[in-house]
């Protein structure tokens, strides 16, 4: 497809089960700050949809404020968000994914299958085991 949408395919297919990135998130991480819209456009022709092993996950890219893509490619923002829902990704009241939650944190360390080895460094424990 191109240099370009080959480098966001490489960085989307990393965004593991539950979690999301943004358009903008993935634009910087191939070293290509402020091509979002870009990002999108390569997405749209993602020749391997879907959220198996060797598929390209894309999903899983929203935008910054957490809301999806009324054009997503791939059946519409309903789909989009039942693909999401499945993989436990939590949504606010107003339709909008609760990043706060679920932003996918590139530089945690992942197991082989992306999976978190450990919880992110602002995680509360106390919190969530009911204590605090």
């Amino acid at each position: 497809m191109g240099a370009y949408a080959d480098q966001v395919f490489e960085q989307v297919r990393r965004v593991p089960r539950g979690k999301v990135a943004t358009y903008g998130q993935i634009a910087r991480l191939i070293g290509k700050p402020r091509t979002a819209r870009y990002v999108g456009y390569a997405l749209r022709a993602n020749p391997e949809p879907g959220a198996e092993a060797d598929d390209i996950p894309c999903h899983r890219v929203v935008f910054k404020d957490g809301s999806l893509c009324k054009g997503f490619a791939f059946g519409g923002p309903e789909v989009q968000r039942e693909m999401l829902e499945a993989e436990g990704v939590p949504f606010l009241d107003d339709g909008r994914i609760d990043l706060a939650r679920c932003a996918w944190d590139p530089h945690a360390p992942a197991d082989a299958e992306g999976l978190p080895v450990a919880p992110p460094p602002d995680f509360d424990w106390a919190r969530e085991l009911g204590e605090g």
